[in-house]
């Protein structure tokens, strides 16, 4: 392997001038004189252009200007130390440079090295040293002696298997980090180490992912599962960031790993805790089950996550759609439905109709409301294809769905349509072809013949069976009345409330979402059905935070705290907003939950509310009909949840082992009572 540096690519106490591209530029011309590139131009360029996108100076008087460049011949770094210090964007001027310049296609060894120097340089007996180095010799040395340790395999400090577990009791918070460049060589690792350093200050568990040029190994899946927040210092897109979904995200450029990493580190332990920090987007459940080995998942748990993916996709066109209905009908009236075109067609804002204005934008409401709500089903087939065989599959997927409302297989058809649009998509997609064929796979074949089985199928085989089971669960819907519809609202009530937005919430939310596009005001029963999951979603946030204000000396002055956004979450139907009181008392604030959600369930399905919109809480109460009872019931099961979970931490005491710490807690709990869960 040639050597990174030699006494020849070293500048000691030189006046290389103030401007930072004529630095830069100095030192591409010594790598090219040196032999180890071939054009100055081309190099100073590709660095300039690296340069230009991030500041490359760190805190402490050090600058990395990199870049990897078609001019350079050998992986070669140039150290200079300036003087008078050169600007590379840091409050101090750099007295030390580190000028990296590796082939466009350098080999992994000399990355893994170059990622090396660059973790080095975060440690002061190091850069001390090469400030105190006498000669080029002494500094090509230094060097040396740095790489030479980790030149076998590069460090992995935060190797999950190199941990050493600690009792529950001393268990650590646990983050997770992802850190990357645009050239993946220096700053990705430093931002790395920074952050581990910063978290084991902060009594954390940090284990870092670094998408560099050197190797990307994947943090573990169970890993993130259990952590609690994660860190994106990245100048560039997150690879595969679909596994963090739903996660409390801090993000910031890379460079802010390395100057700021006890920042960062404390503002992920806040987000942890905080029901209202920013989150990774996506749906949490599927995109995490997403996330694991397929070889472990069960076959239900993979049907599961595909079903779930298309219903994460298929809800912005619902909630748009539903609302823009239910705003049209607010201006217009009900009738709308039978003439909403014509208003449109016939019309303008210049030219209203009888009906003025209000009957105009109600007709545009609905217009674009109902077409929205057409992509209901091929969006759920499409996405459910999507997740079993990657983008090959959405159109076959959209295909699929569209053929299954041409068939009047609703919403169902969709479902299988899309399971039978993925597979095949898939299977295909299996098939070994020449490689002048394989470009046109993705973009034709897979599409043709996918769409022409899958498809066909649903014409030929699939289609009818399904309309007609449709048309049956439909009649069975419509006639639920009294025992049945109460029944029924029970359930879904204990479903939203069982693991507040796990996957036996969404499960019964996916349910409710899927049918919403099936009902009308000749068919209201999946109305009904959403408007119960959408008020038994909003009992448990609005509980807590009612609880914490009849009995404050039940709860600790985080959970009095959380209280307070509760009533928001709640109200907006985020039943995430209950979590933070969950995660600390599960067995005694989950059943009280349960216990109110289900009545609210119940009272919504018995007494004919509906919801036209899919969310929103009650800030969408011109798509909710009856919305006093709709309240009503939400009171009920909210009161009915607070007094039952004040009750049990007051007269229900906890296992010793189980309970927190917290003084405040084991001061408020009656002693006398002795009863355990």
């Amino acid at each position: 392997m040639s050597s990174l540096i030699t006494p020849q690519l070293v500048l000691l106490d030189q006046n290389l001038g103030t401007d930072r591209a004529a630095v830069i530029r100095t030192l591409a011309a010594l790598v090219v004189d040196n032999g180890r590139a071939t054009d100055v131009d081309a190099l100073f360029a590709d660095a300039w252009d690296r340069e230009s996108k991030t500041d490359t100076g760190i805190p402490g008087g050090l600058a990395i200007p990199h870049c990897r460049s078609e001019a350079v011949t050998v992986p070669t770094l140039v150290m200079a130390r300036p003087n008078p210090g050169v600007d590379f964007g840091e409050d101090e001027p750099a007295d030390l440079i580190f000028f990296i310049a590796a082939p466009a296609g350098a080999d992994q060894a000399h990355l893994t090295l170059l990622s090396t120097l660059a973790r080095s340089l975060i440690r002061e007996d190091f850069t001390d040293a090469l400030r105190s180095a006498p000669t080029p010799q002494a500094v090509v040395d230094l060097v040396d002696g740095a790489l030479a340790p980790a030149a076998p395999a590069e460090p992995a400090p935060t190797t999950p298997a190199a941990r050493v577990a600690v009792p529950a009791a001393e268990a650590k918070p646990v983050l997770v980090a992802v850190t990357a460049c645009p050239t993946g060589i220096a700053h990705t690792y430093m931002a790395a180490d920074s952050l581990v350093a910063a978290a084991e200050r902060a009594g954390a568990e940090l284990h870092v992912e670094t998408q560099g040029s050197s190797s990307v190994t994947p943090l573990d899946p169970a890993v993130i599962q259990r952590a609690a927040a994660v860190i994106f210092a990245v100048d560039v897109d997150v690879r595969d960031k679909g596994r963090f979904a739903g996660m409390p995200l801090v993000q910031s450029p890379v460079k802010r790993g390395i100057d700021e990493p006890d920042t960062m580190i404390a503002e992920a332990l806040a987000a942890s805790t905080d029901p209202n920090a920013r989150r990774v987007s996506g749906d949490g459940a599927g995109a995490r089950a997403a996330s694991d080995d397929a070889r472990t998942e069960h076959i239900g748990q993979k049907l599961k996550r595909y079903l779930l993916t298309g219903v994460s996709y298929m809800i912005p066109f619902v909630a748009g759609g539903g609302l823009l209905i239910a705003l049209g009908f607010l201006l217009a009236g009900y009738r709308i439905t039978e003439n909403a075109g014509d208003i449109v067609l016939g019309n303008s804002l210049l030219n209203l109709p009888d009906g003025g204005l209000g009957q105009y934008l109600g007709a545009v409401a609905y217009i674009i409301g109902t077409a929205s709500m057409g992509f209901l089903v091929p969006a759920l087939a499409g996405y459910i294809a999507y997740a079993i065989a990657d983008r090959p599959g959405i159109a076959v997927g959209f295909t699929a769905g569209a053929v299954a409302l041409v068939m009047n297989a609703g919403f169902l058809g969709g479902l299988v349509g899309g399971l039978l649009a993925g597979f095949i998509a898939w299977a295909i997609g299996r098939i070994s072809v020449p490689r002048w064929l394989r470009g046109l796979m993705p973009v034709v074949i897979i599409p043709l013949v996918g769409s022409i089985f899958a498809s066909g199928l649903m014409i030929v085989l699939l289609g009818g069976p399904i309309a007609a089971l449709m048309s049956g669960l439909t009649t069975w819907l419509s006639s639920l009345t009294g025992t049945s519809a109460i029944l029924l609202g029970l359930i879904l009530g204990t479903m939203m409330a069982i693991d507040l937005g796990g996957p036996v919430n969404k499960v019964a939310y996916a349910f409710a979402v899927a049918g919403l596009g099936a009902g009308s005001f000749d068919n209201q029963a999946p109305w009904a059905i959403m408007a119960a999951v959408m008020a038994a979603g909003m009992v448990p946030p609005l509980a807590l935070a009612l609880a914490t204000l009849i009995d404050r000396k039940v709860f600790s002055a985080a959970e009095r705290e959380n209280g307070k956004p509760a009533w928001l979450l709640g109200a907006a139907f985020i039943s995430e907003g209950a979590i933070p009181f969950a995660a600390a008392d599960p067995l005694r604030v989950i059943p009280a939950g349960i216990v109110g959600s289900a009545i609210t369930g119940a009272i919504v399905m018995g007494s004919g509310v509906t919801s036209q919109a899919p969310h929103g809480g009650i800030f969408v109460f011109f798509a909710i009909g009856n919305i006093l009872t709709f309240i009503v019931a939400i009171l009920v099961g909210m009161i009915v949840s607070a007094v039952l979970v004040v009750l049990l931490k007051r007269f229900v005491r906890r296992r010793p082992e189980a309970a927190e710490t917290s003084t405040t807690d084991a001061a408020t709990v009656d002693a006398g009572v002795p009863a355990t869960v």
